[in-house]
């Protein structure tokens, strides 16, 4: 007798399963829609990626077999030459050819510093290796220009003679004049910066390439002892850099900025001594500023010497480590508005904080990532910021810093992402001589100084060649913003506007991780 079984009710089954396949894919599309109707969606990993590229296109000398800007190619390989000297290497500031000892130094310690602080989210993001490529480009460049103890080549090149052509880095026919600071020549701003920088970036060495870091911090110490012995303002000395890079704020600054990092690096109570006992007479905890950036380093300062606070050690030094600290809040107060209102930064009618008229994106970025960094130290130990307009929480410290860098990737009101090569629409007409005249890889026949002017300067056409991960310098007051090549203020970039991103990028792409991981937690709890 054949043994009857039950049927299969196969499709009741089907139809269940395929019910809550259904209901799964519409709650994580409900979940998507609310996380981007609340807030715009901005990939930050990819705009990290975009961000470290920029320094390749801006590097000077022997390009790496592993040069990713393909359109850039050797330049500056006679750089000292006439000096008897090697100073091969290193960054062009912006979109000219001149090597500025100063926003080089800064640009490498914001690199070395947002390594510091963001390393294991940059490493997340496999891009920890690219980080640590471009700071040793400029590192590795200052070795060279540290001649000796009290001589340091601060300048390659002329800005007047410079910006009279309008040529790739590849073709130069301008001046490459190198200048140095010396005992009779001081600089202890520049000699200070570039001690900073290279002591941080000792700190980024220091596991992986020991000999490098041990190298680094000799020539650090030797670069703060001859800035500290023979003070005075670099600008006085090199009368060429006055109508670039003038050292408004002084030297005292950086002098307190390289002693700090100096202490954090080799851990030697005599620079923290300095920091201490200097703090009044060199203004760290006399000046309340609103800005950060290449000339003035207080912010800077007095947020590296407020954080010093959680650790026993320090404590013997609290009462001038709280008055660093009043006026590092007094910065982060000043950017969320809330200190009096004559003493908080402007605002764009959109909201993005608002310095000066030329090139405020390098304000932006240095106030973002000074946010986010002191946002991590509100949070790891378990504090509140104290502000006029009362207490602020960690959250709401990063909620705007990330207002700040959302605006930057197009969450304006020109739809606009003043990143170049991030999302749909960037600037097209970046004033910068390489990327606006046709690669030399393309067309190796020389363009001549006046010829680029000529033929490549007045051209309404995009740019040939796309500086990705450049930060231009962004809208006016008003938040408008003119995409074209003569408007230097708004659509030149510099290595110390994108230097600081690096960072912010890193911690964000590690909260949209962490966010879409709640989620689909959220999603599987279903």
């Amino acid at each position: 007798m054949e043994k009857k079984t039950k049927p299969h009710h196969c499709g009741a089954s089907k139809k269940s399963n395929t019910f809550v396949v259904q209901l799964y894919l519409l709650l994580l599309l409900l979940i998507t829609l609310n996380i981007s109707t609340t807030t715009q969606a901005f990939n930050y990993t990819d705009a990290l990626t975009k961000s470290l590229l920029y320094f390749e296109s801006q590097r000077s000398g022997r390009l790496p077999y592993n040069q990713r800007v393909t359109w850039r190619d050797h330049s500056g390989l006679t750089d000292g030459l006439e000096q008897g000297v090697d100073l091969v290497g290193g960054y062009y500031d912006a979109g000219d050819h001149v090597k500025f000892g100063l926003p080089m130094a800064f640009t490498v310690t914001m690199l070395s510093w947002s390594v510091i602080e963001f390393r294991q989210q940059i490493a997340a993001a496999g891009e920890l290796e690219h980080a640590m490529e471009a700071i040793k480009w400029g590192t590795d460049y200052f070795i060279k220009a540290h001649t000796s103890p009290n001589v340091l080549w601060a300048e390659v090149g002329d800005g007047d003679t410079d910006h009279y052509c309008w040529q790739r880095p590849e073709d130069m026919t301008t001046s490459r004049q190198a200048y140095k600071i010396d005992e009779t020549h001081p600089g202890s701003d520049l000699a200070g910066e570039t001690a900073a920088a290279m002591a941080a970036a000792a700190l980024v060495f220091k596991k992986t390439n020991p000999h490098y870091a041990h190298l680094l911090l000799h020539h650090a110490q030797q670069l703060f002892e001859f800035g500290d012995k023979y003070r005075d303002k670099y600008d006085g000395s090199l009368g060429v850099v006055k109508s670039y890079y003038a050292s408004v704020s002084g030297f005292k600054d950086e002098l307190l900025w390289a002693a700090l990092w100096l202490y954090k690096a080799t851990d030697n109570e005599k620079y923290l001594k300095y920091v201490i006992s200097k703090a009044h007479s060199f203004g760290g905890i006399g000046w309340a500023i609103t800005e950060f950036s290449w000339d003035v380093k207080y912010a800077g300062l007095q947020l590296v010497a407020s954080k010093l606070l959680i650790e026993e050690k320090h404590k013997q030094h609290s009462h001038i480590l709280e008055l660093y600290r009043s006026k590092a809040e007094h910065y982060i107060c000043s950017c969320l508005n809330k200190n009096n209102d004559t003493k908080n930064v402007e605002r764009t009618p959109a909201g993005l904080l608002y310095i000066r008229q030329w090139n405020n994106m390098q304000y932006v970025s240095t106030a973002a990532f000074l946010l986010t960094v002191y946002s991590d130290f509100l949070k790891s130990s378990n504090q509140k910021l104290s502000c006029h307009g009362g207490m602020v929480g960690h959250e709401e410290v990063l909620d705007f810093a990330k207002s700040q860098t959302d605006y930057i990737l197009g969450a304006n009101p020109m739809n606009m992402s003043y990143l170049v090569g991030y999302g749909p629409k960037y600037p097209q007409r970046v004033h910068h001589r390489g990327a606006s005249v046709e690669s030399y890889r393309e067309n190796k026949g020389f363009i001549g100084c006046t010829q680029g002017y000529d033929n490549w300067y007045g051209r309404d056409e995009p740019n040939p060649n796309v500086l990705v991960g450049a930060l231009v310098g962004g809208p006016d007051c008003q938040d408008n913003f003119v995409d074209q090549r003569d408007n230097y203020m708004q659509t030149e970039a510099c290595t110390y506007n994108t230097a600081p991103l690096v960072g912010v990028f890193a911690k964000f792409s590690e909260v949209e991780v962490q966010k879409m991981d709640q989620n689909m937690g959220l999603v599987a709890s279903y």
